[in-house]
């Protein structure tokens, strides 16, 4: 028998309100209220259920509200309807109580052709109940707008358990334009959810195109190779690693690409005295890339160079500080001297410089004998200095100019050569007084080139251009080389792992910049994705002195956060451990997907990342079983519990726990032999980077 629509309301009536704060609401339960299943709300459903979902009628519709907690209270006095039994004494009865957290407003649309309801859901909420208004059941059409509202839904990635198995859709322009963290315990499905995010949207996207590749670009810093063979399936994947191999290529980042900043942290340069020196070096280096390496140019760039130390010492007319500038002059001569040897043509005019310095020296009481045996110096009247600047002014304007003064920003990425890097560092060092506080730094140079894995990267089997390089890594016009990039830092030396990866993030922020400013304002969506992010992107301590390279690589991701989606860059960020992370970097992330997280320091952090009325729902972290995670922030209407779609296990990162019990007993799961053999000679030499010369049998 069909019921009226008021006697149907009315049986998906379960309780009434007994107390509302705006983050709280507490509901006394009717004790005709389902107790275990559900019946009246079209299909059979469990309730109560934390978690679950109810409905409060308000002025714009229905009030949604989320279940925090259940209880029973024992009762003063019996809570019955209709007639009651006057005189008779009646014991404590038990009352069943529930708590719930206010999320939205869910409001009637109107009806389809097919006469089905429409609802719709809204975030937020306008006007609270009062003490006594009733708490519906949502029905299952119901249950399915609160979760499935919602514009520009395009693509699945799960459903939702606790209401009706709706789907769980999200807007792409959302979750990845204002940054999105994964996170969850190793083991709970992190990999899984990124790589499928990235496939489910690459599949949605190519519907859209009626089949045609999309423009979409993915770059996966992977430092754990895991994704390299994840994505195999998809046209034209890009892979990059140390080792390259079938489907794998070289992977390069050249010193060239490297900035001051990066620089100063891999070389651990001081900041007073090795900083200034090393920017300089790169300056001139980078001044010099797009000049051919003939003898008048070498030349140049090193009587350029003593010219340049020789101005630093100007302060118009003021007298040079003998101390200081005295010991330079003799390094200069021997310079000069050097260079006249060196290049016959000019031997002439290098060695009247060579006579114009030693001049200066030879000044009546420029010189003194010190108690100790050495030479001092008394200061140098700048007139005297200024006239052999001229000098050296004019011999390069002879031969072609000064080279510093056509030098670019020492952060440019001009090509020049490692090698020469090294020497020319070196040679400006000799000219300081305390040459020997720079051995260091440029011993830390010459290690990268002699490292034939880091060499491989810094240097390359191969000249590759910026523009290749952008080309490869970030991807062609159109994406038609592919929608995919990973980078398998997994074999790249600890001593630059973050160098590498500081490299390659900025660059690739840097090249969205420019792309912007030349397109009138347009973006290039591209979504960089860091597993591992609590490696790279770990707090640090603020402290100019000490910029080593793992804080200048959270810097770089932390300047991404902040203004990567003006430029059309969105961050991914996957991590098993975000009590780690940068707070100015989780701060920036607008959506979170949380798998299950048992550590008590990360699920507190967790729990001061969302508002307060959403925290009861993060006390099923530690509880979730893998594939499942709570989807919450921008990228969704209300947090919502998601069971992850499935993916194909060919198509998941390879990060399966060790089988451990199928190689001790030596079959699988299915009958199938399962045998591990080593060969540590082949490991070891491989290591220690021998080739072997002798073919096995």
């Amino acid at each position: 028998m069909n019921m009226s629509p008021l006697a149907y309301a009315d049986s998906l009536r379960i309780g009434v309100i007994d107390f509302v704060s705006p983050d709280e609401i507490k509901v006394l339960l009717d004790i005709e209220a389902p107790e275990g299943v559900a019946l009246n709300t079209g299909t059979p459903r469990p309730f109560p259920r934390i978690n679950g979902y109810v409905l409060i009628p308000s002025d714009e519709g229905h009030l949604v509200a989320q279940v925090e907690w259940i209880t029973i209270e024992r009762s003063q006095y019996p809570k019955r309807k209709g007639m009651q039994d006057f005189g008779l004494v009646d014991l404590p009865y038990p009352l069943r109580k529930m708590s719930l957290n206010p999320l939205g407003s869910l409001t009637y649309e109107g009806t389809e052709l097919e006469g089905k309801e429409v609802y719709r859901f809204r975030r937020g909420v306008e006007s609270y109940p009062t003490v006594g208004d009733a708490v519906l059941l949502p029905t299952q059409i119901q249950l399915r707008a609160i979760v499935e509202s919602g514009d520009n839904r395009r693509v699945k990635i799960g459903i939702s358990p606790l209401a009706a198995n709706a789907e769980v859709r999200i807007d792409p322009d959302r979750l990845f334009g204002r940054h999105l963290a994964v996170l969850g315990n190793t083991g709970s499905g992190k990999s899984c959810s990124v790589a499928g995010l990235i496939r489910w949207s690459m599949v949605e996207a190519r519907k859209a195109r009626a089949g045609a590749d999309p423009n979409a670009r993915f770059i996966v810093l992977d430092p754990n190779g895991e994704y390299a063979n994840t994505f195999r399936d998809m046209s034209k994947v890009r892979v990059y690693a140390v080792e390259p191999d079938k489907g794998v290529e070289q992977l390069q980042v050249p010193l060239w690409f490297w900035n001051s900043a990066e620089w100063n942290a891999f070389t651990q340069a001081s900041e007073r005295a090795q900083r200034p020196l090393l920017r300089r070096a790169l300056r001139e280096m980078r001044s010099s890339s797009d000049a051919a390496e003939d003898t008048v140019f070498v030349l140049r760039r090193k009587v350029s160079s003593i010219l340049i130390t020789l101005k630093a010492q100007v302060r118009n007319g003021e007298t040079y500080e003998g101390w200081k500038f005295g010991p330079k002059l003799p390094v200069f001569i021997e310079d000069l001297n050097a260079f006249a040897r060196e290049f016959t043509d000019h031997s002439g005019n290098l060695e009247l410089l060579t006579s114009q310095v030693q001049a200066l020296l030879d000044r009546p009481r420029q010189t003194f004998q010190k108690s100790n045996g050495q030479t001092g110096y008394n200061d140098f009247p700048a007139t005297a200095v200024e006239k052999i600047i001229c000098d050296f002014q004019k011999f390069l304007s002879s031969i072609g100019g000064a080279v510093y003064q056509e030098g670019p920003n020492e952060d440019a990425p001009l090509k020049f050569d490692g090698a020469q890097f090294a020497d020319h560092l070196e040679a400006l060092a000799s000219q300081e007084t305390n040459a020997q506080f720079f051995d260091f730094l440029i011993m830390r140079i010459r290690t990268i080139l002699s490292d034939t894995k880091v060499k491989r990267i810094v240097t390359g089997t191969a000249e590759t251009s910026l523009a290749d390089w952008l080309e490869n890594h970030i991807g062609d016009n159109q994406g038609s080389n592919g929608s995919v990039t990973v980078i398998d830092l997994s074999l790249v030396p600890a001593e630059v792992v973050h160098i590498i990866t500081a490299v390659v993030a900025r660059m690739t922020l840097e090249a969205l910049q420019r792309y912007r400013k030349l397109n009138h304002g347009k973006t290039l969506p591209t979504v960089l994705v860091m597993e591992e992010a609590h490696t790279f992107i770990k707090r640090y301590k603020d402290d100019a002195e000490n910029q080593n390279s793992a804080t200048i690589c959270c810097q770089v991701f932390e300047k991404i956060a902040r203004e990567g989606r003006k430029f059309g860059l969105g961050l991914v960020l996957s991590s098993q451990r975000p009590s780690e992370l940068s707070p100015t970097v989780l701060s920036q992330c607008n959506s979170y997907l949380l798998h299950r997280i048992s550590n008590d320091r990360d699920q507190e952090l967790v729990h001061k990342l969302v508002p307060d009325n959403l925290r009861g729902l993060l006390r099923d972290l530690p509880s979730l079983p893998s594939r499942h995670a709570i989807l919450l922030g921008w990228a969704s209407e209300l947090p919502v519990l998601v069971q992850m779609n499935a993916l194909p296990e060919h198509h998941q990162p390879k990060s399966n726990d060790p089988d451990f019990w199928d190689v001790w007993s030596g079959k699988d799961k299915d009958g199938k032999g399962v045998e591990r053999a080593v060969d540590w000679k082949a490991i070891a030499d491989d290591w220690q980077q021998i080739k072997l010369t002798q073919e096995k049998d």
